[in-house]
């Protein structure tokens, strides 16, 4: 009757064993079947001798009915092993030869659900069992009941009489150390693993675990930090290398795809071997549709989960719920609760909605939780709960901690796999998605430093991109896309200003595309993704498409919010930078002084604004040789800038960067000099010594120091300008080109003919790419290649 509760009238027989015996209960009792083959007269002296099932009448107790022994303990019974186990080459080896050696000892496997534990488990089980030569005992250990059924039946396994196993199960003998007198007396050597066992705790206060010198055991878990391991030899499992992951797929579904396909599969699943398992398998299996794996990676953005849940074996959800990823993880976030710590899941939950990429831990500290009000959530998360919280998903390794490299200062993150994030977001209920996702705007946008924060500031914000993508993605179905475009805007705005300008680009488009889309394409936060964008593309050398932006931003704007309002005009201002170097000379002064007379009578003349279209304006007067304006502005503006803005602010430094271009400009080095090295020293503190701006300053006093015979430093300084502007712009950068033209004119002037010829022969494809054969920068730079 395996462990089934019974109401059983007098005179109700069973039978026990074939043989005839007859068994009459009396009151309600438990029947447990359990399945002993035992050696030769072991059981006879109580059974006969042809006795191999003992049926036991048990005892009611507290605890429910006792469950079934399991059909066998002598086979993994977790399905059919990986067809190669991919990766684990190391694990594998050190595991088989802590098998295979007489000494013993514990091994326990620990990792994220999914990771392949148990698979590392039966591949070693095989092979050590393969010939015969050590006997494999497997148990499964995920609950204290069916670890106690199972010990006991490896008890009867390895030779416990049948009355001994009658008294364990009546409470009369200690079962664990049944067991372990079993083991310990064993005829053969063993290998023992307990399968599944993320609750230590049973392990421990059962006295189920020990060590022998007749076998050895592995434990799979998914709880690294269990004082129950003390002693034991601790192996983590994390995801595949790429390739293996790809190999994985490879595996199962050979004709789905080419290798690439299946690493650019492998790398959307995080390398999650149960995920791989999964699609491989969904992907082998299919009858009406043939998917390619480049089909399958597509569907993949639609509904992961569901999309990777459909390649396991249909069966009872409950019964498979470690082989659905969808499923899997609420088995140890049922465990956590049961704990005492259900806030576990709400604060999975809050970062699901981010990327699997580390997560600062200073985004969720305890005074921020509070602020984001987390406490309407179901479960509530409060600041005082996160530590907990967060203490109990690293012990089930649902998440983990790193450490971030941030422009050479090392960030603690907690990191959670992509898998594990989307399946978690897929089950969140409808009424709490809304307010995950604006506390996790509110979380995040507090990370983000303000417009016309220091350099250092802006520099530091590329780590938290992914987040507010997938924020993006999060916010899909509620209405809080208003407040993530302007938080991925803003973000996109630090990128820029720390001089990152194709991830700046890339962030915006993103963003305006959403706003587009969910708020419509003349909403303002849309046109504020869309100008950053086009600046971004300015700075990127791709300046007709820069100006096609503006100008579309600048017409929307002028339309929707008026001539006078604060955005038209940045957007007025702006613009004149592509038409600048679309030699678009005289719509680029005109527009700059329309800008500064509109904010002048609008903000006033002394408003940062205002002054800072001034300084603009002094570049512009030069390139339009219009000396008499140029030298009686350029100093006032100057001067007005320091005296209301300070002599390091941004907009000072830009007048000074400015009026410098234009004395040399107009010949006059000498007077230039002083400064280009001043508005060099500003940019530097401004901007950092890397910064494209920095760079153009330094090639600014390069050029200078060149005319005044300085030809040492002159050189110094270019050299260290295309380097920088290779990095900071790109090899096909318009600038660079021109610069490295420069630098190559300037070196064989000096008599360094060799490094200048190399510079330019270098130079030369990319200037008849980028600029086109007839352009003058590449007439110089085919000369010197000749």
């Amino acid at each position: 009757m395996n462990g089934a509760e019974r109401n059983a009238e007098p005179g109700v027989r069973g039978s026990a064993s074939g043989q005839g015996r007859v068994y009459q209960a009396q009151r309600d009792q438990y029947v447990t079947e359990h399945h002993h083959h035992y050696p030769s007269g072991d059981a006879s002296s109580l059974f006969g001798p042809d006795v191999e099932r003992v049926i036991v009448p048990m005892p009611r107790s507290a605890t429910g009915p006792t469950p079934p022994a399991p059909d066998s303990v002598r086979t993994p019974l977790v399905g059919r092993a990986p067809m190669v186990l991919r990766d684990r080459r190391d694990l594998m080896a050190g595991l088989l030869a802590a098998a295979r050696d007489e000494t013993g000892g514990v091994h326990v496997l620990h990792g994220l659900g999914g990771c392949g534990k148990t698979a590392v488990a039966q591949a070693v089980f095989n092979e050590v069992t393969r010939g015969g030569g050590r006997t494999g005992l497997w148990v499964n250990a995920s609950e204290r009941s069916t670890l106690r059924a199972g010990m006991l039946a490896v008890a009867a396994d390895r030779g416990a009489e049948a009355g001994e196993l009658v008294a364990a199960h009546k409470g009369q003998r200690a079962s664990a150390d049944l067991v372990w007198h079993s083991l310990h007396s064993s005829s053969e050597p063993w290998l023992l693993v307990l399968d599944n066992a993320d609750d230590p705790e049973a392990l421990g206060e059962g006295g189920w675990l020990r060590q022998s010198p007749r076998g050895t055991v592995i434990v799979t878990t998914r709880q690294a930090g269990s004082r129950v391991w003390q002693g034991a030899h601790l192996h983590h499992l994390g995801v595949l290398p790429v390739e293996d992951a790809a190999l994985v797929l490879r595996d199962l579904a050979p004709e789905a795809g080419s290798v690439e396909e299946a690493e650019t599969v492998a790398r959307r699943l995080d390398c999650l071997p149960l995920a791989l398992t999964l699609a491989g398998s969904f992907l082998s299996r299919q009858l009406l549709e043939s998917w390619s794996m480049s089909d399958y990676r597509r569907h993949l953005d639609d509904n992961p989960t569901e999309l990777i849940d459909q390649g396991a074996v249909p069966g009872n959800a409950e019964r498979n719920a470690r082989q659905l990823v969808g499923r899997t993880w609420g088995i140890s976030l049922a465990t956590l609760a049961g704990d005492g710590l259900p806030e576990c899941l709400s604060l999975l939950r809050l970062l699901s909605c981010w990327s699997s990429d580390p997560v600062p831990l200073s985004l969720i500290r305890p005074d921020a939780v509070d602020a984001a009000l987390l406490t309407a959530l179901d479960p509530p998360l409060t600041g005082a709960r996160v530590e907990a919280a967060l203490r109990g998903l690293l012990d089930h390794s649902l998440v983990s901690l790193v450490s971030l490299d941030v422009d050479g200062r090392a960030v603690r993150c907690v990191k959670t796999h992509g898998v594990v994030l989307d399946s978690v977001a897929a089950a969140v209920p409808a009424d709490q998605r809304a307010l995950l996702v604006t506390a996790a705007t509110k979380l995040l946008q507090d990370a983000v430093p303000e417009s016309g924060a220091r350099a250092q500031d802006t520099q530091r914000v590329g780590h938290l991109v992914p987040h507010a993508t997938n924020l993006l993605r999060r916010a899909e179905g509620t209405d809080d896309a208003g407040p993530v475009v302007a938080l991925g805007t803003r973000l996109a705005g630090c990128l820029f200003d720390g001089g990152d300008f194709q991830a700046a680009l890339s962030l915006a488009g993103t963003m305006a595309e959403a706003a587009a889309r969910r708020l419509g394409p003349e909403d303002p936060a849309t046109l504020r993704a869309e100008h950053r964008a086009a600046t971004a593309l300015f700075r990127l050398g791709r300046f007709e498409e820069s100006e096609a932006l503006h100008r579309h931003v600048l017409d929307a704007r002028d339309r929707t919010l008026g001539p006078e309002h604060p955005e038209t005009l940045g957007s007025r201002q702006d613009i004149h930078e592509p038409l600048s170097q679309l030699q678009r000379v005289e719509e680029c002064l005109a527009t700059l002084r329309d800008t500064a007379e509109i904010r002048a009578r609008v903000l006033g003349a002394r408003h940062q604004d205002t002054l800072h279209a001034r300084a603009l304006l002094i570049e512009y007067l030069a390139v339009a040789d219009a000396v008499d304006e140029f030298d009686r502005v350029g100093p006032e503006i100057i001067a007005a800038c320091e005296e209301h803005l300070g002599g390091d602010s941004f907009t000072t430094v830009t007048a000074r960067h400015n009026y410098a271009f234009g004395l040399y400009r107009f010949d006059r080095p000498a007077q230039a000099e002083a400064e280009a090295r001043e508005a060099l020293r500003g940019r530097e503190l401004v901007h950092g010594p890397d910064h494209a701006l920095a760079l153009s300053a330094a090639v600014l006093l390069s050029w200078i120091l060149g005319k005044l015979g300085q030809v040492e430093e002159s050189l110094a300084l270019g050299r260290r300008v295309v380097r920088g502007q290779e990095q900071a712009l790109g090899r096909e950068h318009p600038y660079l080109l021109t610069n490295r033209a420069g630098l190559a004119e300037a070196l064989a002037a000096a008599g360094e003919a060799d490094e200048a010829r190399a510079l330019a022969q270098e130079n030369l494809p990319l200037c008849e790419r980028v600029l086109g054969p007839d352009d003058p920068v590449t007439v110089t730079t085919r000369g010197l290649v000749g």
